[in-house]
Parts: structure tokens; C-alpha cells; sequence
């Protein structure tokens, strides 16, 4: 059978047909129904329609259909005409709260030995350095590690090509007294790296000014490169496969034995997880640029990085060069962190300062909109809607009036996830969760 062509209506009937004949491709079945649902969106007889509303005195955060309140104690379901709760964890002392947390989907190409590896999860860090796994379902704990007692680690990361997961250290500074004291902080910080699926030690290396040299402000994993941020605006990358490969002392398996803890288990308290990845001298240097808040991306083919000079003249503006030779392009190119490729532009969306304001755009990758949020330009407490573009043609779709007020003066996030619309403001110390949802009109 052809394929369905872009700017063809998709029949709601037929696609259960050609459903219940079997689909060879997953993933053509899936491209298929979220044309139906784009479709039924943009119909004149549907609208978003404000279903629920929720007041925390603690920031709220929204992910993959789930709205998490009480630092991600408590977990509401948003795929039901009206969110519900999925699951209350117990209440943590101080010294077991969540330092931070990210939500891990499982690939579906893949057989894992543990029917729990499967299951989507929440990692969640503690403050007292344990890394917990959770069923994002039930918030049944399916597995922890302990990280380090001598290491304070507090900042989760993906590096999403090479499904791994990164826990970061909280960096050491020098402090007046040991500089005077004539004592130097030679250890910036720490990064343990885990592959996921299941969850399994890489190992822990130390970023140390010995090796990296002075001035490191900051250090992520990307894309199969370690980054290094540096206070003189640049910032170097390193093969992270060179490193593990060059560098690693000893291979580590949770749950068993390492010489470098004397014999004592990896990942069980008071032991943690060693240093294995010991960098000894200065790996090769990728690449290294100069740039605003420290900020690189890279992607696109053939590859392109995206920067912004470190000049106040360039503020605001994204620079788009050849990663072989730092040219820039003849054309008119945009390179997303995605790898995509964007050569043609549409007419810029009309914006009035005077009648109405832009404050975010948010896009809907399944159904290639883009939601714009627009205010009617009142000052304090005015109205807002979210305008629908065509993600391809920038053509205005449809609009969606938001009940509550929008005060400019206070943070906003919004999202834009199918068939929901989340709306979560901060007021002076409290937060609040507006959650639509698409509807038929009744007539």
C-alpha cells in the first residue's frame, strides 16, 4: 500500500484496518495515529477545556504525562480525562530528600534480563548519596547504590546517545583560608557514569586541575564527549570513549567484589563506588571554542556546532560553523541539538508590542506543532492564548484561550504533550498545575 502523503486527511477507519491486517513497522503505526490525532485536534468542534487545577506550597514538574508534586514524593497521572494520583512515596527526613531526579524510558527493541528493567523508572538522588531506582507506575523502589561517602554528589544528566546516565559531584572550591594557608584544591569534581537498561556501573573519574588545567567552572557528558567548561568563556571536549578505554584501572559490577575497596562490594554503604577511570595526563582535546555562557551544540550532517560569541555585540545571536573547519555556511542553516537540518524559513509569526506579547513557544514533536503562547499586552494580571502553528509552514491552526490570569511578573512554564496542555505558575511562594484537556463541543 502507498504511503500516506503529508497533506492527505487520514481516515480514522481505514487506519484500524490496515491495523487489524498487522503493520510490519511499529513505528509507521505510530507516525499513522498521531496524524488521526492531529487531525481530530484541529477540528472546529474540538477544543481544550480546563479540567483541573492543583496548589503546592513546593515546585511542581511535569514529564511524559506525569505531574510531580512534593520534590517527587507524590506523582499524578495526566493520560485520564482528569489527572489522578499514581502513587505517594514515603515521607524522607532532610537527610534522605531528593537532590534531583530524571525519568527513564526503556527502549522497546530490546530484551532485558529483569522483567523490573523494563518497567519506566524515576532515578532519583539523595542527599545522602544514594542513587534509587522507582517504578514510574507504582513507585515501587526496584533498586539502589550508594555512591560515595566521600563525595557529595547532587546533579543528575543523560547522555542519551550512548544510554548512559551521569551523577555529578558538587564542585570544591577554595576557600580565603586554605589560599592564605598556601593550600591548593587540586579536585574540581567527581562524575560516576552508569549505562542504562539495565543499570550498570561505567565508573567514577575525577576532574582534577592537574589534568584539565585552572579556571574549570563546569564538566557534562554529551554526545559521547566530556565537556569542559572553563571561567575565560571556552570550552574543550574530549573523547570520553578514548578516556574509559586509555584511562579505566578496573571494571566494576554492582553488587560484587572490587580490589579497590579492598575486597568490599561496589555500590553497598559505607563503600560506594571507587575511582576507577584514573585520568593520569591530558587527554587529546576534540575540539574547543570560545563562546557566551559556556554553551555549545552540536549536530546536524554533515556536523555543525551552534554558539554565541562571547561578545556583548553578539548577544542574543547564534553563530552556525563547520565542525571540520569552523567555516560558516553560504546558506541559511539551522542545525538543531536533534541533528536536524532546517534550510528554508516561513514568514516571522506577527507580534504587536502594543496589543499583544510572545512568551514561549513549546513544540509538539509527534504532531510538528508548535504552541505559542501570546498575552493581549496588560500589564500585571492579563489574558493569555496559545496560538497552534504548522511546525512546517509557520500557518496559524487554531487558538486556545487560558481561563486563569497571566501575570507577567511572576514564572510560567507551559506544556504541549498531544492531547494535554499543562500550565504551571509560580505565585510569590506558591505553585499552581492547570491541566486541559481536548474535548468535543457540545452544541
Amino acid at each position: 500500500m502507498a504511503p500516506y502523503q503529508r497533506n492527505r486527511t487520514v481516515n480514522s477507519t481505514e487506519l484500524l484496518i490496515r491495523r487489524s491486517r498487522g503493520v510490519a513497522d511499529a513505528g509507521t503505526l505510530i507516525r499513522q495515529n498521531m496524524k488521526v490525532l492531529r487531525s481530530i485536534l484541529l477540528e472546529e468542534n474540538r477544543d481544550f477545556m480546563k479540567v483541573w487545577s492543583k496548589t503546592s506550597k513546593s515546585t511542581i514538574m511535569y514529564e511524559n504525562g506525569k505531574i510531580y508534586f512534593e520534590n517527587y514524593q507524590n506523582c499524578y497521572s495526566c493520560v485520564h480525562s482528569e489527572p489522578h494520583v499514581l502513587y505517594k512515596l514515603p515521607k524522607r527526613s532532610k537527610v534522605e530528600k531528593f537532590e534531583d531526579a530524571l525519568l527513564c524510558q526503556t527502549p522497546l527493541d530490546k530484551t532485558l534480563a529483569s522483567s523490573s528493567d523494563h518497567k519506566p523508572s524515576l532515578l532519583a538522588l539523595t542527599a545522602n548519596n544514594w542513587l534509587y531506582r522507582f517504578s514510574a507506575e507504582t513507585g515501587e523502589e526496584l533498586q539502589r547504590v550508594y555512591l560515595s561517602s566521600k563525595h557529595k554528589f547532587r546533579y543528575l544528566g543523560w547522555e542519551v546517545s550512548q544510554e548512559m546516565l551521569y551523577v555529578k559531584s558538587v564542585q570544591n572550591k577554595e576557600t580565603p583560608l586554605a589560599r592564605q594557608a598556601g593550600i591548593t584544591q587540586n579536585t574540581v569534581m567527581h562524575l560516576a557514569i552508569f549505562h542504562i537498561f539495565p543499570l550498570q556501573i561505567v565508573g567514577t573519574v575525577e576532574i582534577s586541575k592537574k589534568v584539565f588545567g585552572n579556571g574549570v567552572t563546569d564538566v557534562v557528558l554529551s554526545q559521547g564527549v566530556l565537556a569542559v567548561s572553563y571561567s575565560n568563556k571556552s570550552v574543550k571536549l574530549y573523547s570520553f570513549e578514548h578516556i574509559v578505554h586509555r584511562y579505566m584501572t578496573e571494571k566494576l559490577v554492582l553488587g560484587e567484589q572490587s580490589s579497590l575497596l579492598g575486597g568490599k562490594t561496589v555500590g553497598e554503604a559505607p563503600f560506594g563506588i571507587p575511582v576507577n577511570i584514573q585520568i593520569t595526563d591530558r587527554p587529546p582535546v576534540l575540539f574547543e571554542v570560545s563562546c557566551s555562557s559556556n554553551g555549545v551544540q552540536i549536530g546536524g550532517y554533515p556536523w555543525h556546532y551552534i554558539y554565541t560569541p562571547p561578545h556583548k555585540n553578539h548577544k542574543g545571536t547564534h553563530h552556525i560553523c563547520s565542525l571540520k573547519d569552523s567555516t560558516m555556511p553560504t546558506s541559511q542553516v539551522t542545525v538543531t541539538a536533534s541533528g536536524r537540518t532546517v534550510k528554508r524559513r516561513f514568514h516571522q509569526l506577527d507580534d504587536d508590542p502594543d496589543q499583544e506579547t510572545f512568551r514561549m513557544v513549546e513544540y509538539e514533536d509527534e504532531l510538528d506543532l508548535l504552541a505559542v503562547v501570546v498575552t493581549n499586552g496588560e500589564e500585571g494580571e492579563g489574558r493569555a492564548h496559545i496560538r497552534l502553528h504548522d511546525n512546517q509552514s509557520g500557518q496559524l491552526q487554531r487558538t486556545i484561550d487560558l481561563v486563569e490570569p497571566w501575570d507577567e511578573t511572576y514564572r510560567h512554564e507551559l506544556f504541549f504533550d498531544k492531547d494535554t496542555i499543562v500550565h504551571i505558575e509560580q505565585k510569590n511562594t506558591n505553585f499552581c498545575c492547570h491541566v486541559y484537556k481536548l474535548k468535543a463541543i457540545r452544541k
